[in-house]
């Protein structure tokens, strides 16, 4: 069963243990465990056993549609992409007369791009070239360096899915693409952890993008260049991965419109909303706009209490509180 980050009305965000319309708050089945993901996967196989044994009917049960569910990995060391690994990628290269890097081509995206499954992305005012595109997210679950090939399986703690938002004219204002690739809201992940025993096989997973209901990612796993074992095997040999370093695996781009649910074989699927384009659009002043229209309409509640001497002056969370489920 996959570990989920969520929160539900007044309440912090907290791990839990996903059961089909059920999660369960390991904050209160099993209080002991960290209360991060990445301090989680840190932990090692004490924090997996304890996660393990925790049943569906453990205490702590919450419905999943009173839960918000949250990144799963808000906060890692590191968010890394590799690009063109796609052989479809390097077909496209070739007929657009491009180099095919010799090596893995590897960049950041900035980890304060990092949103929930569910969140809005920000369609930003200088640019109408968005792109998306469902990646597979490989999440690390131990610190390790120099990693061979045939042992990378036992550092990854799980995988989820991202959805690589891309800026693709700012991406081009420099040849590192980080600049493109880290707008606020660019990186969606989730919808949770699915934990690295959970996947037999990381590279025959399918991969599906849709598009306002119209199919527009169709791919597999299988049609990387370099897989995962090799990319962890490649980075190791630079740097100290660490527990929730996130490493997200390029697909094919899909392009423009509103409504994004990516999904992978096994691994859950996210939705995501991105607004219409306008030249106009100020994201700003939209907020303001809102705001505007959430204090007039608790202005007239205001008057109408007056007479009622029931009503509120702020409206209460769409989100109730979330019901213990016995």
């Amino acid at each position: 069963m996959p570990l989920a980050r969520f929160s539900t009305a007044n309440s912090p965000p907290r791990l839990g243990k996903v059961f089909d319309d059920v999660l369960i708050d390991l904050s209160v089945a099993t209080p002991d465990l960290p209360s991060t993901t990445r301090d989680f996967l840190a932990a090692g196989e004490r924090a997996l056993e304890a996660f393990r044994s925790v049943g569906p009917d453990a205490p702590g049960r919450v419905a999943r549609s009173h839960a918000r569910l949250l990144a799963p990995v808000p906060d890692p060391q590191k968010f890394l992409a590799i690009g063109m690994n796609y052989r479809e990628h390097e077909k496209e290269a070739k007929e657009g007369g491009f180099a095919i890097p010799e090596k893995q081509l590897w960049f950041n995206k900035q980890v304060s791009c990092i949103v929930g499954p569910y969140d809005d992305v920000e369609l930003p005012r200088v640019s109408d070239q968005l792109d998306y595109e469902v990646e597979l997210g490989v999440v690390i679950g131990r610190a390790c360096r120099h990693v061979p090939a045939e042992k990378a399986s036992f550092v990854i703690g799980g995988y989820m899915v991202c959805n690589d938002v891309s800026v693709r004219d700012w991406q081009r204002h420099s040849p590192t693409h980080t600049i493109g690739k880290s707008f606020d809201t660019h990186g969606p992940c989730g919808p949770w952890l699915t934990l690295e025993h959970e996947i037999s096989d990381p590279h025959s997973l399918k991969l599906r993008m849709t598009v306002n209901g119209e199919q527009r990612q169709s791919s597999s796993t299988d049609a990387m260049i370099h897989d995962v074992f090799e990319q962890i095997a490649y980075l190791s040999t630079v740097m100290t991965l660490q527990p929730g370093d996130i490493l997200i695996i390029d697909n094919l781009p899909a392009h423009k419109s509103a409504r994004v649910t990516a999904a992978i074989e096994n691994a859950g699927c996210i939705l995501v909303y991105l607004p219409p384009y306008s030249p106009d659009f100020n994201p700003i002043e939209n907020a303001f706009a809102k705001l505007k229209a959430l204090l007039r309409k608790a202005a007239e509640r205001t008057v109408e209490s007056l007479w009622t001497k029931s009503e509120t002056f702020f409206p209460p969370s769409a989100q109730p509180n979330a019901p213990t489920i016995s």
